[in-house]
């Protein structure tokens, strides 16, 4: 059989299929032996279990907890979750004073005290932004280098080792003295973080760009948002400079020391922005409220801010380490009440004044419980989850058995091939990102296989109506293909958008049912385009197929024409009883004629019927 173009090009998708399945697992058997990966997708709270832990949260100042304080807690809480990689855990509010956090499979350590920590809102100078920060030319003449990139705290990685060598040796050395080990250890790691960063002396100014050291550019240049130092910025100390990210890793910073803590923050607002005349602006502004103290604080801050060089003239709000907003200073306020402006929604202003009002506030944890629980659902629902799974899966099978003959049997090797990919990408993911397989997630992969089977169905009956139009099986298959491809991308485009705004907006185990169905979407797309349509070109090159086999799913009677050799399907032509060879040549050319009519009048798409009219008129 002639290798053509067609044949090659199947052939070259089929090789890639197989690469990325390859390559999928063996990263998964790299990380089973070489790090904490697992040979199946890690299971959620409600099917797994996990660790729940009960806090009681309470103001420093010993007043009450409203609460609105409760359920700004509870967002804090949960971005610090999501920011280790946990996923599906529940966090919600138990009585008036009171944190549940339920956590799938066991907390680890960071994790706990990431969830522990009290909120901690500071201002604090930019200093420098951006991928390429120029130190000599900074120090200078104040120049600024591209803000773009990302941030993070900028000693953690480089003191880890130091950290963990000082521990060691302050527990072997004072065994029985466990808090006097601790302080020990947290002495060296500042003298470590600070070794070789520090300018000397130390400039008395927070605003200083003396504080950028080549030890601390060199940190900067090295530093990632999506680092695991980028997680230890929370812990940074108060009197030295902080490189760190905004919350959307878009860009990074180094931050001068701590100029005001939060708590000077009274109230914080979203409203619609006014000119200094009253009128409207119709923008969204975030306007702070500010206490005596930091409204004395913060003249002198953005008197000195107003009018400096980029970025020397911003300042950043950072809370538990990550910058919320670093806008620009466009005036001296003194009066306490400045307002950030900028392109903000109503949602997204909103919720810039929660963080800043509430971010600040002097509020602990306190532990009252830890425990393991049991799954929500266990095992029983997750069975029968699979079974449901399974029955839709045989119904489908057995239709197109039923529906395309043989032709069924390329259907559940595409569903085989789209379970495998499915199944080795759901514990890459586990791996990789936290993810957690839920009932949910369960029931978008079970959503996924009718959408899968659609999309065979779809091409399948493009095939058959080219080969209803006289084409052969070969061209029929490519032509078939072209048309089929467009609906299965519209139809997925639409499963797919639906997915990606149903993950951003919910949360939970809705938001697994949203990610298993959006992934999916991605794989029928994959195996339709590199392995269903591939594997179809080259067994309409096999005999079975190319001579219309009634048990092909191709069979012509099945499909309404007759079946005339060399793969193409005609109408049956009557002749006249007793007619001679003149009239047979004729019927033969007449018959010959209709072919090529039928032909060109399905490439320009359009019936024989309004050909024949066009040809009359």
């Amino acid at each position: 059989m002639a290798s053509t173009p067609a044949v090659r090009r199947a052939r070259r998708s089929l090789v890639f299929l197989l690469v990325l399945i390859v390559g999928l697992a063996g990263l998964i058997t790299y990380g089973v032996f070489r790090s904490d990966a697992t040979w199946t997708p890690k299971l959620a709270l409600d099917l797994q279990g996990g660790t729940q832990i009960l806090l009681a949260a309470e103001q420093t100042d010993g007043q009450a907890v409203s609460g609105e304080q409760l359920q700004q807690a509870v967002s804090i809480i949960r971005q610090r979750v999501d920011a280790a990689g946990v996923s599906e855990a529940e966090i919600t509010t138990q009585g008036s004073q009171h944190i549940s956090v339920s956590i799938p499979g066991k907390a680890d350590e960071a994790t706990l005290q990431r969830i522990e920590a009290s909120a901690k809102l500071d201002f604090r100078p930019v200093l420098a932004t951006g991928m390429g920060v120029n130190l000599e030319q900074l120090q200078q003449d104040g120049e600024q280098a591209t803000p773009e990139g990302e941030t993070a705290d900028p000693a953690a990685d480089a003191t880890d080792a130091d950290a963990k060598e000082a521990d060691a040796k302050d527990a072997d050395a004072k065994a029985d003295d466990t808090k006097a080990a601790d302080a020990e250890a947290k002495a060296d790691d500042a003298a470590a973080t600070t070794e070789g960063v520090d300018p000397d002396p130390l400039p008395t100014e927070a605003g200083d760009l003396a504080w950028i050291t080549p030890g601390l550019q060199q940190q900067f240049d090295a530093f990632s948002c999506d680092s695991e130092a980028a997680l230890d910025t929370r812990d940074a100390a108060a009197d030295r400079p902080l490189i760190t990210c905004d919350d959307a890793g878009m860009e990074k910073f180094i931050l001068g020391p701590v100029e005001l803590s939060g708590d000077v923050i009274t109230d914080a607002v979203a409203q619609m922005g006014t000119t200094s005349t009253g009128a409207s602006t119709g923008e969204w502004v975030v306007q702070i409220t500010m206490n005596r103290e930091g409204a004395d604080t913060f003249g002198k801050i953005s008197t000195r801010l107003y009018g400096a060089a980029e970025p020397q003239n911003r300042f950043a709000f950072v809370l538990d380490g990550s910058v919320l907003s670093a806008p620009t200073m466009n005036g001296q306020i003194l009066d306490g009440r400045p307002s950030i402006s900028g392109s903000f929604t109503q949602e997204s202003a909103q919720a810039l004044a929660d963080q800043l009002k509430f971010g600040a506030l002097p509020m602990d944890f306190t532990v009252q419980s830890q425990e393991d629980i049991s799954a929500t659902l266990g095992t029983n629902q997750l069975q029968a989850g699979l079974l449901a799974g399974l029955i839709g899966l045989l119904l489908v099978v057995v239709y197109s058995i039923f529906q395309y003959r043989a032709l069924g049997s390329l259907t559940i090797a595409s569903l085989a091939i789209a379970a495998v990919l499915t199944y080795l990408l759901l514990t890459f993911f586990s791996w990789r990102q936290g993810y957690r397989l839920s009932l949910a997630g369960v029931a978008g992969i079970i959503v996924a296989v009718g959408f899968t089977a659609d999309s065979f169905i779809v091409y399948f009956e493009r095939i058959r109506d080219a080969l209803r139009d006289g084409f052969g099986i070969e061209s029929a298959v490519e032509h078939g293909w072209k048309r089929a491809f467009r609906t299965v991308l519209a139809s997925d485009g639409v499963n797919f958008l639906a997915a990606v705004i149903l993950f951003i907006l919910a949360v939970g185990n809705v938001k697994g049912f949203a990610f298993t169905l959006g992934l999916t979407t991605l794989v029928d797309v994959l195996v339709v385009a590199f392995f269903t349509h591939p594997m179809m070109t080259l067994l309409a090159r096999t005999r079975f197929y190319r001579s219309g086999h009634p048990a092909s799913g191709l069979d012509p009677k099945r499909l309404g024409a007759v079946y005339r050799g060399r793969a193409q399907f005609r109408e049956p032509v009557i002749t006249t009883k007793g007619a001679g060879k003149k009239n047979a040549r004729s019927q033969k050319e007449a018959e010959r004629r209709q072919t090529i009519a039928e032909r060109k009048a399905a490439d320009q798409g359009i019936s024989l019927e309004t050909a024949n009219t066009g040809k009359e008129s």
